[in-house]
């Protein structure tokens, strides 16, 4: 997953951007107005750039920093990062696909057709089936249900059906070092910063070659640089990955025991400081907006506030929900009108794969559908 973010993505892979924390939930009476800057425009928001730090830089003084860098941070003999940077192209298939315009944002009632397909349903209870004993185990160590990790896979590669064409090395050298510039001046310092972040996910690639003996020349991806069955970026592979079978490495590619601890890991240890996935947790419940409310878009996904606090903003739950539970809300434009949810812990903890409202609830709905049970209509 683009540290999803693609997650923060990126929609792949950016997950691992740093959002701003929303400001404590208010305890007032009177409805507060909507924010202005809901929780999946966050990721465009980025700390301040020195001046000095975007005047343009040549590649030769670019690359060559790189490597003096990569070296002295990793280890790595200059002479073998300049040996397989020899090997790097640049791909304007890359830049063309990191600089296409956003599609139209789809309503929830069409986003989620792409995703819950009969198609990707069946398929997953098979690929769950195939794998029912690994899952199992993974399950009892981390707390992780199997049709969760079955349904990242399903969403992210099609149960491992597509995992990338293109050379990972190929994609990150070219984002490194040639991150598409849209000229606009409002949107420079964001763009230095995704360079900064493919910089050192380049630079990760080779600490994770030499670390996991692989050949970083050879290894394909999406156009963002995410590898394997679960999409894992450079610097995620390096701190989330773990050998699920015992064997000394670890394989995200086709080593189904390494790949499903993995994502497991993952889910438990994104949430930094604020924790990720909580075994036999709640993920959503239906809510609704009482007459008279403002609809209120939160700054993040974070669970941060109380049922008491969301019943202030009119928020009343539709299911048995714990009286102490925290929650975020979540709102999506259904086929029949607005769709509000509570978001828990589990909730927060699948946008760590990917900084996407649509993205969480969608691997939500089809894991609790390849698991056989009932979901909501779109």
């Amino acid at each position: 997953m683009m540290r999803r973010v693609l997650p923060c993505l990126l929609v792949l892979a950016l997950a691992s951007c740093a959002t701003p924390q929303p400001p404590p939930p208010g305890s007032s009476a009177t409805p507060p107005a909507a924010t202005t800057t809901p929780a999946e425009t966050s990721v465009e928001r980025v700390a301040d750039v020195p001046p000095e730090a975007l005047a343009p830089v040549d590649f030769p003084t670019a690359r060559a920093q790189f490597v003096r860098d990569t070296a002295a941070k990793y280890g790595i003999a200059p002479a073998d990062i300049e040996a397989t940077l020899a090997k790097a192209q640049f791909l304007d298939s890359v830049v063309a696909a990191m600089s296409r315009p956003a599609e139209r944002v789809k309503p929830w009632s069409e986003y989620r057709v792409g995703f819950l397909t009969q198609t990707r349903i069946d398929g997953g209870r098979a690929f769950m089936a195939q794998h029912r004993d690994e899952l199992a185990r993974v399950e009892q160590q981390y707390g992780v249900p199997p049709e969760v990790i079955v349904s990242i896979i399903g969403v992210e590669t099609n149960y491992g059906g597509f995992t990338g064409r293109h050379k990972v090395l190929d994609a990150l050298y070219t984002l490194a070092f040639r991150y598409p510039r849209s000229g606009n001046p409002e949107r420079i310092a964001y763009e230095y910063r995704r360079e900064q972040f493919f910089r050192d996910e380049l630079a990760q690639l080779f600490a994770l070659g030499r670390e996991e003996k692989l050949d970083i020349a050879t290894l394909t991806g999406s156009y963002a640089g995410a590898m394997g069955l679960g999409q894992f970026m450079p610097s995620s592979y390096r701190e989330f990955a773990v050998d699920g079978n015992g064997d000394g490495r670890r394989d995200l590619f086709t080593t189904y025991p390494d790949i499903f601890a993995s994502i497991a890991n993952y889910f438990r240890k994104k949430g930094g400081e604020r924790g990720g996935w909580v075994p036999g947790g709640a993920v959503v419940a239906r809510a609704q907006l009482q007459d008279g409310y403002p609809e209120f878009n939160p700054e993040t996904w974070t669970p941060d506030y109380t049922l008491a606090q969301l019943a202030e903003k009119g928020y009343r739950p539709l299911d048995a929900v714990a009286p102490d539970a925290t929650a975020t809300l979540v709102q999506l434009d259904g086929a029949d009108g607005k769709q509000y949810w509570l978001g828990f812990q589990n909730y927060y903890a699948i946008t760590r794969y990917n900084n996407s409202k649509m993205y969480a609830m969608a691997v939500y709905q089809l894991s609790q559908a390849i698991a056989g049970r009932e979901i909501p209509p779109a």
